[in-house]
């Protein structure tokens, strides 16, 4: 039987870092294989209240929001999200990639399917697109309380305080 982890050793996660190896290839495209030695950053992994400030800025732009989520996860060197925004895409995927990893937020293809296709997932998926809710404003909702706003949208009604 597994022992129960206490609060301290579940908060504890948050404060880690983690060493990153950069290929040369990534950060330095034109390098030959043969060329420059990688390099290494080191990361954090995202928490909820990270992931929920980057939502509300970000809104609806992917690009931003990858942009922030590896400003948010470097830990060294530490860049501004203008610095960040002027790396190369493919430096700025690994990152994110390895932000991901280290963040617990990388899903395995049919795992993150049959995330994306679960009726709760995408109900409040559309709730939150339709009134602009929080994902915290939408965990808070009943079944019942989902099932109704979805109707509401269905019939064109869109005048709703947050829950």
């Amino acid at each position: 039987m597994a022992r129960t982890l206490s609060a301290e050793e579940l908060l504890a996660g948050a404060e880690a870092t983690f060493t990153v190896a950069v290929p040369s290839s990534v950060w330095q495209p034109e390098t030959e294989a043969g060329g420059q030695s990688g390099g290494e950053v080191t990361l954090r992994p995202l928490t909820v209240r990270d992931i929920q400030r980057i939502s509300q800025a970000a809104k609806e732009q992917q690009v931003l929001t990858s942009v922030l989520m590896v400003q948010q996860a470097l830990v060294r060197p530490k860049l501004s999200v203008e610095q960040v925004g002027r790396l190369p895409v493919g430096l700025v995927q690994f990152l994110l990639a390895r932000t991901n990893a280290v963040s617990g937020l990388s899903v395995e293809g049919d795992d993150l399917e049959h995330a994306v296709r679960a009726p709760l997932t995408r109900a409040c998926f559309i709730l939150s697109r339709e009134f602009g809710w929080t994902p915290a404003q939408c965990s808070d909702l009943t079944v019942g309380q989902i099932l109704l706003y979805l109707e509401m949208i269905a019939r064109g009604e869109r005048e709703v305080a947050a829950p």
